[in-house]
């Protein structure tokens, strides 16, 4: 029997592993030991997980706040930007839009390519001037490199800035996959395939009274490749961060070039920084321009705030947090 990986579903301990109808290996009868069962068949456990296509599957009301949330982040997005810039060059672009005023509520850093975790531009980027408060932040490594992606969090001028709040982990589908992590790293029978991504939040934001800042509990912590994309960042990771904050601004700096194995797809709704962008269209005042008649709204500050409004259907339907 297959299992799901959706939160809101449990999962039988007793289940017999059955496999799958694609394979013609006999499996021994065990119990929900996909470990076990990968070290005899090396079937690999993703192979029985039944809803990769869609997680919600069997939810009609998260069903329908999915499509909600997409059209209203379609209204309110910016046309997609791309901002061609050499890796040593990043850090002086990034100070100069700083200089004009310019701001990000959502920075997402990395890819899912094994040579975009560089620690110096890490260590220099000037993220806390220029994400928003609040703001929020997503940082991609590898296994191999959790350790020292943790340890930056802790030790550099991010931890008085941002903490760390939830770790989304991304499964390639298997050894084919184009994120399939670089195989020199892999050694013995049991391979680290998976990626980590730490979320991290500067300023005050609470998930049981800020409905108009963040959506939580939309989406799983735990992403599975659902299709054969090799896309730099697959879909459904842009998808999170955008399901996650209402915020308008998105800011995604992939920090190195490219293997051959993948490219970058720009999206609507965000400014993404690499040597590799193809179509290298950005323009501050016309992207502010865009920001001011899509998505601002007045604080009670009296300070400009871009936000995807909800509407009281996506209110209504989405989980929240209790008091």
């Amino acid at each position: 029997m297959s299992y799901t990986y959706n939160k809101f579903g449990s999962r039988s301990t007793t289940t017999k592993i059955n496999p799958p109808t694609t394979s013609t290996t006999e499996i021994p009868d065990v119990k929900l030991d996909y470990n076990n069962n990968y070290v005899h068949t090396n079937v690999n456990p993703i192979s029985y997980i039944k809803n990769i296509q869609n997680p919600v599957d069997g939810y009609p009301k998260l069903i329908k706040l999915h499509q909600l949330k997409k059209q209203q982040i379609n209204v309110h997005a910016t046309q997609a930007y791309g901002k061609r810039v050499e890796t040593d060059q990043i850090i002086p672009v990034l100070n100069s839009w700083i200089k004009l005023g310019l701001k990000f509520d959502v920075i997402m850093i990395g890819a899912l390519v094994d040579n975009q975790f560089i620690l110096p531009i890490l260590n220099s980027l000037p993220i806390n001037k220029l994400c928003s408060k609040p703001g929020f932040l997503f940082i991609w490594a590898s296994t191999e490199k959790i350790k020292e992606l943790t340890k930056l969090l802790n030790e550099n001028e991010l931890n008085k800035k941002f903490r760390r709040s939830e770790e989304i982990v991304f499964l390639p589908i298997d050894k084919n996959s184009k994120y399939y992590p670089n195989q020199e790293d892999n050694v013995g029978l049991f391979e680290n395939q998976q990626w980590h991504c730490w979320m991290c939040i500067t300023g005050t934001v609470r998930r049981s009274t800020d409905g108009d800042l963040i959506h939580c509990n939309i989406d799983t912590d735990l992403q599975i490749q659902n299709n054969l994309e090799n896309n730099a960042v697959p879909d459904l990771i842009y998808k999170i961060c955008e399901n996650f904050s209402n915020s308008n601004r998105r800011l995604h700096i992939i920090p190195s070039k490219l293997d051959e194995n993948h490219y970058i797809k720009l999206r609507k709704g965000w400014v993404i920084m690499s040597p590799d962008i193809l179509l290298d269209n950005f323009d501050v005042i016309k992207y502010n321009d865009e920001l001011y008649q899509k998505s601002m709204i007045k604080r009670q500050d009296n300070k400009d705030q871009f936000l995807i409004q909800v509407t009281n259907e996506i209110e209504q339907l989405r989980p929240k947090t209790p008091k």
